[in-house]
This record gives structure tokens, C-alpha cells and sequence, in this order.
């Protein structure tokens, strides 16, 4: 009768590794610990925390170890049928001169990267992914942004919606995501957070811990 219930939800999540002006990256310290700080903590009735991946900050070049990355999220489920299979996919970058968290609510098909990515690459309004059409194509996470603020703001966190995530590698990362999100019935989202020094690491692991129990109460 157990096994009758809903099934749990998995996330994924990802970081980042450094970049042009960003020497120690936050998000490559939140995702590389944070499995030991939810079993420390606890982890939720119903959440499965799959794969912490960190990514190279670049768009074209890591193509590839991308769509591996979100592909092996798919895998190692076959046999259960894709309505049994939960999965989010939870994107963390760093926005360097932000205050506070940022919800991202979609992503725009423009890549215009204000400096090169660390393989080099800096392209100027150019369609992410071309078959998509304009670069003005936007894409949607189908999350609920503004409940799921609203819920983290009581909590106490400094946090805000917001429908730009730029045009650099997040924005890149992101478009992919929530593209190979609606093309395999799974879910996306990306969250900006600050520096180290503008709110500290405790605050931050505890946000994203706290995003992970809110995702799978919504779910």
C-alpha cells in the first residue's frame, strides 16, 4: 500500500566553477556541500537529492558536459514510467553585485556575454539556441516564482522574483535547461545568490536547503 503514495521528488542541482572578475565562486561551495549539510540537517520526507554537478562557466564550449549533466538526471529510472518520475533541476549561479536571492522566472534565447566565458568565448546578440528563432524567445520555468518567494520571505530570507537572468552563462544555462525540461516532462529552475561577503555561507546553505523543502512540499 506504501508504495501507492506520491512518489518522491528528485533534484538535481548545479553550481558553478570561477570566472572574469569572480575568483572563488559561491555556488561551487553551496552545491559541493550540500548533500552532507541536508543529511546533517535532515533530509525531507520526500525528496531524493540526485546529482551535484559544477559546471564551467562557459556557453558554447561546455555544450556538451551540459546536456550530459541534465541527460544522466534522466537516467537510472527506465523501468518506471515518466509520470512516476519527479524530477526539478535546480540551477544556482552568483550575480556578484546583488544584495540579496533572486527567483529566476525564465530565460531569454540571447547570448550577449558582457566578457568572455572561460573557454573564450564572447558572442553579441546571438541566438542560444537557433531553432528556436528571435533572440526575444523567452522560456518560462513552470515552478510557481512568486509563491515560492513569498513562502522564502517569511522564512526570513532577503529574496526577490525577478525576470531577468542576463545574457551571460546563467541565462545561457538556463534557456537549455528549460528547453530539455519541457521536451522530457521534468521541471527547471535557476537562482541567483550574492557573494560570500554580501550575505554570508551559513545563510546561504540554509537557503538552499530551505528551497529544496519548499520544492518538494509544492511538487
Amino acid at each position: 500500500m506504501g508504495s501507492e503514495g506520491p512518489s518522491p521528488v528528485i533534484v538535481h542541482v548545479t553550481g558553478f566553477k570561477k570566472f572574469h572578475g569572480v575568483a572563488e565562486n559561491p555556488t561551487e561551495t553551496i552545491v559541493s556541500n550540500l548533500k552532507d549539510y541536508m543529511k546533517k540537517r535532515g533530509m525531507p520526507k520526500g525528496l531524493i537529492l540526485g546529482s551535484c554537478s559544477i559546471l564551467d562557466t562557459a556557453g558554447q564550449g561546455a555544450l556538451v558536459p551540459l546536456y550530459q549533466t541534465l541527460q544522466a538526471g534522466l537516467s537510472g529510472g527506465d523501468s518506471e514510467s515518466s509520470n512516476s518520475r519527479r524530477v526539478i533541476w535546480v540551477h544556482f549561479g552568483v550575480n556578484s553585485g546583488a544584495t540579496m536571492f533572486a527567483i529566476e522566472n525564465q530565460a531569454v534565447n540571447e547570448a550577449t556575454f558582457r566578457c568572455p566565458d572561460e573557454m573564450g568565448w564572447k558572442p553579441q546578440k546571438v541566438p542560444i539556441v537557433p531553432a528556436d528563432g528571435a533572440i526575444s524567445r523567452k522560456r518560462e520555468t513552470s515552478l510557481p516564482v512568486e509563491e515560492m518567494t513569498k513562502v522564502l520571505a517569511k522564512m526570513g530570507y532577503e529574496v526577490m522574483t525577478s525576470d531577468d537572468a542576463g545574457r551571460f552563462v546563467c541565462n545561457y544555462v538556463y534557456y537549455h535547461s528549460l528547453r530539455f525540461a519541457e521536451q522530457n516532462g521534468v521541471r527547471s529552475l535557476f537562482v541567483h545568490v550574492p557573494l560570500f561577503l554580501t550575505i554570508d555561507e551559513e545563510t546561504q546553505m540554509q537557503f538552499a536547503a530551505s528551497l529544496l523543502e519548499l520544492l518538494t512540499s509544492l511538487y
